[in-house]
């Protein structure tokens, strides 16, 4: 469901209603590359409950309990921690000029922005960057395979869940020998985003209409593809039958033309 909430905020512009950049949403709305539709949909429900009883609560209370200063700092803390993800994928993916200052980042921040509850970098005019191994794999040509629902973590498909296990691998805490420590702070990231998303969480519920499953999908499959291209994806091809005149026979033109063509002999008047 975090997944599916930053999905959908990403996928909403100022007003609260959907778009993307082909300025429509559902490039694959005929349910193609989705052959585990059946599975998908009822994980996608399960995920819904368990937010909605667990996950959803604790995060209100969450909010309600710190405020607003603190609940940033936590969330600078656990941006920064990602920056080694983040690091890794861009240097993966060619993109030197961004790793230095990824890196650049996740020095200052941990050093002068006290392990990164302060985010001096971005006020040093150090851009945030997103990148994860799902994107690399699709940057070198890997395609995207069925779309897949995740427990508890949500939407996705077979490349980027193939992603998430090298993207585990990277992040700092997974490799800590407190267990009981990684554990919390694991939680603590989970409520703390889950707490940023209530509001985009409320607008999937008003916007998604009566099937919020092919919504979510749609837009998660959009989003993804804009993170792939960094926010400029290729133009989609047109459909065949455009090009369906052009691709008649000359004889048939020439034919064509020999009948409504006066004959050459035909006295001129």
């Amino acid at each position: 469901m975090l997944g599916a909430c930053g999905t959908t905020r990403s996928m909403l512009d100022a007003e609260g209603n959907p778009q993307t950049a082909g300025g429509a949403l559902g490039a694959e709305e005929n349910g193609e590359n989705d052959p585990f539709e059946g599975f998908n949909r009822a994980m996608f429900k399960f995920n819904q409950k368990v937010d909605k009883y667990a996950l959803k609560p604790v995060a209100k209370g969450y909010r309600a309990v710190l405020p607003s200063p603190v609940r940033k700092g936590v969330s600078n803390f656990f941006s920064n921690l990602r920056e080694p993800i983040v690091i890794l994928n861009a240097l993966l993916q060619g993109k030197f000029i961004q790793a230095v200052s990824d890196l650049s980042r996740f020095i200052w921040n941990t050093t002068a922005g006290l392990y990164g509850l302060i985010d001096v970098a971005s006020h040093m005019g150090m851009e945030k960057h997103h990148e994860d191994f799902g994107q690399t794999l699709g940057k070198w040509g890997v395609g995207e395979g069925p779309y897949l629902v995740l427990p508890f973590l949500g939407p996705s498909n077979v490349r980027d869940s193939a992603g998430l296990v090298v993207d585990y691998e990277t992040y700092p805490p997974t490799h800590m020998e407190e267990q009981s420590t990684r554990d919390k702070l694991l939680l603590t990231e989970t409520v703390n985003k889950r707490s940023q998303l209530l509001e985009a969480g409320d607008i999937l519920e008003q916007a998604a209409g009566q099937d919020p499953y092919i919504f979510v999908r749609e837009a998660y499959r959009q989003r993804r593809r804009n993170l792939i291209y960094d926010g400029n994806p290729p133009a989609p091809e047109p459909p065949d039958f455009l090009f369906e005149d052009d691709a008649k026979p000359a004889s048939d033109n020439t034919a064509l033309a020999d009948e409504r063509s006066p004959p050459t002999d035909a006295p001129v008047q």
